[in-house]
């Protein structure tokens, strides 16, 4: 990143103001997320099964994918303004109902559907950060703002499990201590809606006379079908936008395989007890961020020299040669360093795919199709969690598998690369 333009950049008061917005929801993510996973698959009150553990995701993740399309439509209907102040309050409201599930041991179905919800509201959330982000920065400022706002979330949130992981080591690992962070969580998420109410109401669009329908929430709701096509209709139109999102999919499938393997060998092959797991499992986390930061300092850089389709696939070939060399030999010392180079690769791929769709997708579609990024995102993990845990042994350790998703990395960076070479040239959209 170049200090200069970023300077420029964070001179803008309504990027800072995005920004900010962006750093204490993620935070509070990270807070979130670790007390949820520790106390899930690293609490020795739960017990989880390999296949349990890795069900849980694909659980958790998949009803989410049938549910993005509907936040694209609203994305596209309600000013995002209104969006970051009040997603922020709905999340507390349902963070306090699962701490309150967990605080009396109740961690059924109900557990699962909150920590659901949140989860759904999350990617609402972060779907209407991006849609607003080209409405407070410049179109030739967009690949170093999305770079840089993204990956200071990715950091933050990792900052947030780190300390999320400290008040589990101080509050305990049972049912009170976790039902404490998640109040603390809950209270922590108002803060990114109070810092959202200083932009004024329209000021990250959609714009009056483009926002997508003014009739009843039934309509909208009734609408949703009609937007999803239309949302496919301009990615039929925009054919890198379309070649990105698959790209994104298919690295994420992947990536969602290679880290049910890590939970699994941390806590079942690597160490012997829930907390050695646990402690594992963060360095990896630890790892694994510190290459996305690397991701994020080097893309925009590298974007202007080769290309976003030069560095996608190049990044995609990385993780296969990667995963070659450190994670064959199931060391956990060469692991960490795996779990560095597809930080690496993940933040690079998605920094080029979210500069492509906020370069080429229409405005008033944007919430559409980031609501669709959204569905894939997940979806596919939570199809990669569900491969995994009917395929993976109990301690993780397959190097079958692993010599498959390296395959497949190879072939992607292939195909995508001769794919990209014939799609047509890129078509930029204020």
């Amino acid at each position: 990143m170049k200090a200069g333009e970023l300077r420029g950049i964070l001179r803008g008061r309504d990027f800072r103001r995005l920004y900010a917005t962006r750093l204490a929801s993620q935070f509070t993510d990270g807070v979130f997320q670790v007390a949820l996973a520790g106390y899930v698959f690293f609490s020795p009150e739960q017990r989880a099964t390999a296949g349990e553990a890795a069900a849980a995701f694909a659980v958790t993740l998949l009803p989410y994918s049938v549910l993005g399309p509907f936040a694209g439509v609203f994305i596209d209907r309600w000013r995002r303004r209104q969006i970051l102040v009040w997603a922020p309050v709905l999340r507390a409201a349902l963070v306090l109902l699962v701490a309150a599930l967990v605080a009396t041991g109740r961690d059924g179905a109900g557990f699962f559907l909150g920590a659901l919800l949140v989860l759904g509201v999350n990617r609402f959330f972060l779907a209407a950060l991006s849609a607003g982000l080209p409405h407070v920065v410049s179109r030739r400022e967009l690949v170093l703002a999305n770079a840089f706002s993204v990956t200071s979330g990715t950091v933050i949130a990792f900052v947030g499990g780190g300390v999320g992981a400290l008040l589990r080591w101080a509050f305990g690992a049972g049912h009170a201590g976790t039902a404490a962070i998640l109040a603390a969580s809950a209270g922590l998420y108002l803060l990114a809606g109070t810092v959202a109410t200083a932009f004024p109401r329209g000021r990250l669009g959609p714009p009056a006379g483009e926002r997508a329908g003014h009739g009843s929430a039934r309509e909208a709701l009734g609408g949703v079908v009609d937007g999803l096509r239309d949302g496919a209709r301009h990615l039929g139109r925009r054919p890198p936008a379309a070649l990105a999102l698959g790209a994104i999919a298919y690295h994420r499938f992947l990536y969602g395989v290679v880290l049910i393997m890590t939970l699994l060998l941390c806590r079942y092959r690597f160490t012997g007890d829930a907390d050695a797991g646990m402690a594992l499992f963060t360095i990896m986390l630890g790892a694994s961020g510190a290459g996305f930061f690397v991701g994020a300092v080097a893309t925009p850089p590298v974007v202007r020299r080769t290309g976003k389709d030069a560095w996608t696939a190049g990044l995609l070939a990385a993780g296969g040669v990667g995963l070659f060399v450190l994670g064959l030999p199931f060391d956990e010392t060469a692991w960490a360093a795996a779990a560095f180079v597809l930080g690496v690769v993940s933040q690079g791929v998605k920094l080029c795919v979210d500069a492509t769709l906020q370069e080429t997708v229409d405005d008033r579609f944007r919430g559409r199709v980031f609501a669709v990024y959204d569905m894939l995102f997940n979806a596919v993990f939570a199809l990669a969690a569900a491969v995994a845990a009917v395929s993976l042994p109990a301690d993780g350790r397959a190097p079958l598998a692993l010599a498959l998703v390296i395959v497949a990395y190879g072939v992607g960076a292939i195909g995508y690369r001769a794919m990209a070479a014939r799609a047509p040239e890129r078509v930029a959209v204020p």
